[in-house]
């Protein structure tokens, strides 16, 4: 990454006066979710600030929480982890009958392998994605993406403290109550590291550069 790039894109930021996820007049959290929907081909993503908060909201999304059991191809201890804290058994996928469907496809990306998003989310068959973007190098960061839009309401409402959305927050008038979770969160992403992660990715989407005379 230049530093040119990354020091035009914090200077855009930080000059627009917007720091945070809720402010109205914000434009680099939906230009991040645009952008990872187009690549992974789903219709709707969530931007959560850790890969755990993403995790859970994929979890939430589904009904899934305290008491559950879900199915992960090889959840790291970390995982099994925050999962057992959440009150959710980890049972691992595999061949055997009975297993319950996957609960979410998991997604690391980094400087690697940012470029391959597209290809990655094709081979993912769950319900939902798991993208982390911690490794892009701008701070933790993931996004559940999903073509569920029920699933997508719940996690979306997860994030943001569980009682309100971005609309309803300010008139504290709930327009689903269906929809707000036991437990308030606050999993929001700020739009200066949603912008970063946005630069990152659409320079690793870019064509290489070739050098040389056309053979």
């Amino acid at each position: 990454m230049e530093l040119f790039d990354t020091a035009t894109v914090l200077t855009r930021v930080l000059t627009s006066g917007v720091v945070m996820s809720i402010e109205k007049s914000d434009r680099e959290l939906p230009g991040l979710e645009r952008l990872l929907t187009k690549q992974t081909g789903r219709a709707k993503a969530v931007l959560l600030n850790s890969r755990t908060g993403a995790v859970h909201a994929a979890l939430a999304g589904q009904g899934i929480g305290h008491g559950d059991t879900v199915s992960l191809p090889e959840p790291d201890a970390a995982t099994e982890a925050f999962l057992n804290w959440l009150g959710v058994t980890v049972e691992r996928a595999g061949d055997e009958e009975g297993l319950r469907p996957i609960a979410y496809d998991h997604v690391a990306l980094d400087a690697t392998n940012a470029d391959r998003l597209p290809e990655l989310a094709a081979g993912a068959s769950a319900p939902v994605l798991v993208v982390d973007l911690t490794g892009l190098g701008f701070g933790p960061a993931a996004a559940v993406l999903t073509d569920d839009a029920r699933l997508w309401a719940r996690a979306e409402r997860l994030k943001i403290f569980g009682a309100y959305d971005l609309r309803t927050m300010w008139t504290q008038e709930e327009a689903d109550a269906s929809l707000v979770p036991g437990v308030q969160f606050n999993y929001r992403l700020s739009p200066l590291v949603a912008a970063c992660a946005r630069m990152a990715l659409t320079r690793a989407a870019r064509p290489a550069a070739t050098s040389g005379a056309p053979s």
